[in-house]
């Protein structure tokens, strides 16, 4: 059986919320991979999206994107239909190929003609983007790299970057299309302390601006406490809330398929675990 924990989001009508899934199933290869994914996320939230590995996160954020099929089911964006240029991705730091001959500005500004998920439009975007005033693109490139503290490393060859900074230009990439919703594929991975707290101030700041973020990531306790939700995901939908409302240890034992003694449910509120034994 399936435990959801409802949460007032579910209450409001599509429109009002920032992204609305229903019924989302995905296959891959002959083999589903979601099944019916159903959840609804009110603007300026950060979410994180929880889950073991295999557990469909990044599969999740793919057809979101429009980078892999939809089998079935919906997804909206205040109502209407999620479209490229309302959302910005940040992938995984190794999926990105930082031997290209290019500068950290010339990394962003490419991002600033493009948004992920056009397939065969790629060609009419970039003469949409050109038609920006450059001006403007620079003004944008520059504000993203402003907001990442990268503007003194702009002419540095991305190749010649720390592990941190490229994370720092892949979020500036994301940065460039002014998005409404930001897609973060486990943006902390490997990254020391202090850029892990440089991110998560920038992303609580966007989201205090009116950005909608979710967030993947293997880091329970940060996501605990700096989360405005959280999704529990194994394949489909297990339980979404606030960390509050997702303190009953029976969901992440369902989540993770783990025992009831397992040290991740000691990062649950105390009393609940009391409770459960």
């Amino acid at each position: 059986m399936t435990l959801t924990v409802p949460t007032a989001a579910a209450d409001r009508s599509p429109a009002g919320d920032a992204l609305s899934v229903s019924g989302l199933n995905v296959s891959l290869a002959d083999r589903s991979v979601l099944h019916n994914v159903c959840f609804t996320v009110p603007p300026g939230c950060l979410i994180g999206l929880i889950g073991p590995n295999g557990a469909g996160k990044t599969t999740l954020m793919r057809a979101l994107l429009g980078l892999v099929p939809i089998s079935s089911g919906s997804v909206q964006a205040g109502g209407t239909h999620l479209s490229a240029p309302m959302i910005g991705y940040v992938p995984q730091r190794h999926e990105f190929a930082w031997e290209y001959p290019i500068s950290v500005r010339q990394c962003v500004d490419m991002a600033a003609r493009l948004h992920p998920g056009e397939g065969s439009r790629t060609l009419r975007m970039m003469r949409r983007f050109d038609s920006i005033a450059r001006r403007e693109r620079h003004e944008r490139v520059s504000r993203a790299l402003d907001r990442v503290e990268l503007s003194d490393l702009a002419s540095r060859p991305i190749g010649q970057l720390s592990g941190g900074q490229r994370q720092r230009v892949l979020v500036a990439r994301a940065l460039a299309g002014n998005p409404q919703l930001l897609f973060l594929d486990e943006p902390f991975t490997g990254l020391d302390m202090p850029t892990q707290e440089l991110l998560i101030d920038l992303f609580q700041r966007l989201t205090g601006e009116g950005c909608t973020i979710m967030m993947s990531t293997h880091d329970i306790a940060s996501a605990l406490h700096t989360c405005d939700q959280l999704l529990l995901l194994n394949r489909t939908v297990i339980a979404h809330g606030t960390a509050a409302e997702l303190a009953d240890p029976t969901l992440w034992v369902q989540a993770f398929h783990i025992r009831s003694d397992n040290p991740l449910l000691r990062l649950l509120p105390t009393e609940r675990l009391e409770d459960a034994c």
